[in-house]
């Protein structure tokens, strides 16, 4: 496989200025701790910084990931909720930043997580 990174297409990315989070979202596993988070930002020229953070009802950060120098525009990861007890409705809140310039405002996304459903076992 040859990679061109001098094609035409890579002059259509965004620049910097341009480049933004196009969508989010994330999904709770049934288990009720952790989260599939999925994260899609404009194809870029420079690799930008992303900042993620999770945020519980009552504000407190509940876990935070950094992702430096994405390879792709399209983001897919698990994070983990660290809390003996659901506190809904938590918030997702993405950063998208370079860091010499310029830096984006947070995207968020609000959802809910219902708790693991105990299944008895025979």
């Amino acid at each position: 496989m040859t990679l061109d990174f001098f094609s035409p297409e890579n002059s259509m990315r965004a620049t910097p200025e341009e480049t933004s989070i196009l969508s989010m979202g994330a999904k709770p596993y049934a288990d009720g701790y952790r989260l599939r988070v999925n994260i899609e930002i404009t194809p870029f020229q420079k690799q930008p910084y992303v900042e993620i953070l999770l945020i519980n009802a009552e504000g407190e950060e509940v876990a935070s990931t950094n992702i430096i120098e994405p390879m792709g525009w399209k983001l897919e990861f698990t994070m983990h909720l660290r809390e003996e007890e659901l506190k809904n409705p938590y918030t997702l809140q993405a950063t998208l930043y370079y860091p010499d310039g310029p830096s984006k405002e947070p995207q968020t996304f609000s959802f809910n997580v219902e708790p693991p459903s105990d299944v008895e076992q025979a």
